[in-house]
C-alpha cells in the first residue's frame, strides 16, 4: 500500500541532515526502530524507493524522518534537500529493521544513529532510559546528529559517548575508531545486548569483534 503525504515542515539538524515532518495518514501504525520506503511524488522520482527510519513516535500526530543528504551524486537524498513544505512524498507500509530487545549498548556510525532515535525517545517517554548507552562515531563534531537531545537524555539515565575520527581539535570527545581496542577500553559488560547500525563494513567488523570477545550472537541486533 502506498499513499501521497504532504511535507509539513523541514528543519536543519546538521550541515547535511534535515528533519522532515510529514502528514500522518489515519490508522497508520509503526514501531520504534522500523522503517519504510519513501519516494518523491514527482515525475522521474516516484519509482525511486529509498528506505528511511521513522524518528517520530507512533503516538505522535505526524510522521518524522531525520535524513542525511549525499550531495556528491544525483540521488534521492540530494533531491530531498531541494524540497520545501507543501511538496509531497510517497509513503509505503512500515517494515522491521532494528527490534528493541532490552537494555544494552547502541553503537552507530554516522547516520546509522537514526534507527536508534525513536527507540531511545520511546524509552525516555516510558521512563526506561537507565541502563542504556549510546556510542556514536562521526568524522567531525559538526556531523553529530541530535547531539543536544541525546546529551539531555543523560538526565534520564542514558550514557552517551561520542568519538570523532577526523577532528583532532574537537574538545570533550574521544578521538578513536570503534574497534576491538575501543570496546575493551570503554565497554565493561560484553554479556549485554548490542544494537549496531552504520556502514556495512563497520557493522560486520563489530559483529565479528563482539562475538570474538564473547558476546552472544542472539544478543546482537543489526540492520539487515
Amino acid at each position: 500500500m502506498q499513499q501521497s503525504v504532504k511535507i509539513l515542515n523541514i528543519q536543519k539538524v546538521t550541515h547535511n541532515v534535515r528533519r522532515y515532518v510529514l502528514e500522518k495518514p489515519k490508522g497508520y501504525v509503526f514501531e520504534s526502530g522500523q522503517a519504510t520506503e519513501l519516494s518523491i511524488d514527482r515525475d522521474g522520482y516516484r519509482e525511486k524507493k529509498n528506505p528511511f527510519t521513522f524518528t517520530a513516535l507512533n503516538d505522535w500526530d505526524h510522521l518524522e524522518f531525520t535524513i542525511k543528504s549525499y550531495f556528491y551524486h544525483d540521488g534521492v537524498t540530494k533531491a530531498l534537500w531541494e524540497l520545501s513544505p507543501g511538496d509531497r512524498l510517497i509513503l509505503r507500509d512500515p517494515w522491521g529493521t532494528i527490534t528493541y530487545r532490552g537494555p544494552g549498548v547502541f553503537i552507530a556510525g554516522g547516520a546509522g544513529v537514526t534507527p536508534f532515535i525513536a527507540i531511545l525517545r520511546q524509552l525516555q517517554a516510558d521512563g526506561k532510559l537507565a541502563g542504556h548507552r549510546l556510542v556514536v562515531s562521526n568524522r567531525k563534531a559538526d556531523d553529530i546528529i541530535l547531539r543536544e537531545e541525546f546529551e539531555a537524555m543523560a538526565d534520564d539515565g542514558l550514557e552517551v559517548t561520542w568519538t570523532v575520527t577526523d577532528d583532532p581539535t574537537a574538545s570533550g570527545l574521544l578521538h578513536e575508531r570503534i574497534n576491538e581496542a575501543f570496546i575493551k577500553r570503554h565497554i565493561r559488560d560484553i554479556s549485554q545486548n548490542f544494537y549496531l547500525c552504520g556502514p556495512d563494513p563497520m557493522v560486520k567488523e563489530l559483529r565479528e569483534t563482539l562475538e570474538g570477545l564473547g558476546a552472544s550472537t542472539e544478543a546482537l541486533t543489526w540492520e539487515k
